[in-house]
Parts: C-alpha cells; sequence; structure tokens
C-alpha cells in the first residue's frame, strides 16, 4: 500500500501488449497504463489527485479506502437456516455464544488472507 494513495491498495501487472496497468483494488475504474511499472504508478497517481480535485469541487465526499475507514464491530448477516441450526449445535456444543462460534469461525478464516 502506498501512503499518496491515501491507503487504497493498488495492482500492478504487465497488459499483453506489453504495456503496464495500475489501479486500485477497491475502485477498479481508477486506473492508469504506461510502459513501466513506475510510469504507471507516477500515472495512477495524476488520477488520483485529479479525481479527489473532481469531488472536492462539487463538495462530494472523497472516496476513503477500507483500510482508513473506522469499523463499529457489528454488522448483519442474513444466512440459510440449516447452518443457523448448525452454527448454534456447534456453539453449544463448545459452552459458547452463536456470536463468539461465528467470531471464531471469522477470524480464522481471515487468516488465509
Amino acid at each position: 500500500m502506498d501512503d499518496r494513495f491515501d491507503g487504497f491498495s493498488v495492482r500492478l501487472f504487465m497488459e499483453e501488449n506489453g504495456s503496464w496497468l495500475a489501479h486500485f483494488s477497491e475502485l477498479p475504474e481508477v486506473s492508469a497504463f504506461a510502459d513501466s511499472p513506475e510510469n504507471a504508478l507516477a500515472e495512477l497517481y495524476v488520477a488520483w489527485c485529479g479525481i479527489k480535485e473532481t469531488y472536492a469541487s462539487r463538495n462530494l465526499d472523497i472516496p476513503v479506502s477500507p483500510a482508513r475507514k473506522n469499523y463499529s464491530g457489528v454488522f448483519n448477516v442474513r444466512i440459510d437456516k440449516s447452518l443457523h441450526r448448525a452454527l448454534a449445535i456447534e456453539a453449544s456444543r463448545e459452552g459458547i455464544s452463536l456470536n463468539a462460534i461465528v467470531h471464531k469461525k471469522l477470524s480464522e478464516a481471515a487468516k488465509s488472507f
């Protein structure tokens, strides 16, 4: 993550024609092409600055990267009834709450990212 991109993660790769593409993973529509990785990143920075200026000139909120947002730690998820049941049974067997079993499973899954 390059701080000049305000916390957005950048994907950089070579196209089939040999040019380099740089874009934000979280905002793939913000992109730049160039003849080298360094130039693609420089062009992406120019594009990002232009986007922020446009948002500001229109009194719009500039997009914030997920890495820089504040989170409450609370969100609702709808799941299949059978999964809900299976998780409740597993939580009961482990002597923990449904919330705790879901937290445990999400934490384990997040380690693989």
